[in-house]
């Protein structure tokens, strides 16, 4: 088997790495981290879901594609010109649902449904704020992060938040979890 050869790519997805590279954008999600938010997504129809972190819209344009027609999508990003641009992409879809906040302060203030899926592709919910929001994943719910092993662009000491994180989860009786070295480093936690 071949993980390289990944033959469902969004149709938008070009146009996003397009503009990743115009604007010098430098943190995009990988590519099989998008194949596996598609896939769990995909098992949840009529979902909600939640992606803290839109950028320019990478993962975002996985997650869209798995998606059924009832199922709703909350992706939160404290930056308006990043968001500017998601909503450019995924503006007209009415499952979408772009907010420009600041994300630990909007997830200590949602008080909508939980979560059948939640992507924490940032500080807020991963480093910051996670007690709130793993309370937002329903029971079955996956929590899903990534970027777990040794990334070039970390900052000095940010191993010891990686290695903080990862403890913190292994220790929680609520949560089944599955560490993969795979990609950029996944963790995929599903709500007991």
């Amino acid at each position: 088997m071949k993980d390289s050869n990944i033959l469902d790519l969004p149709k938008i997805y070009p146009q996003i790495e397009a503009k990743c590279a115009e604007i010098g954008f430098s943190m995009p999600s990988d590519k099989f981290i998008g194949t596996l938010l598609k896939t769990l997504i995909s098992s949840k129809p009529c979902g909600k879901f939640l992606e803290l972190g839109t950028g320019i819209g990478l993962s975002l344009a996985w997650m869209v594609d798995g998606l059924d027609e009832d199922s709703s999508l909350i992706t939160v990003d404290n930056d308006f010109s990043l968001s500017e641009i998601a909503q450019g992409y995924f503006g007209k879809d009415k499952r979408v649902d772009i907010i420009c906040a600041d994300g630990s302060k909007w997830i200590r203030e949602y008080e909508g449904k939980h979560f059948d899926l939640i992507f924490a592709d940032a500080w807020p919910g991963k480093y910051n704020v996670l007690e709130e929001t793993l309370s937002l994943l329903k029971k079955g719910g996956f929590y899903v992060i990534d970027d777990m092993n040794s990334q070039p662009n970390w900052p000095e000491g940010h191993q010891d938040n990686v290695d903080k994180l990862v403890a913190y989860l292994e220790q929680r009786k609520d949560l089944s979890i599955c560490k993969m070295n795979w990609s950029t480093g996944v963790i995929i936690a599903t709500k007991k």
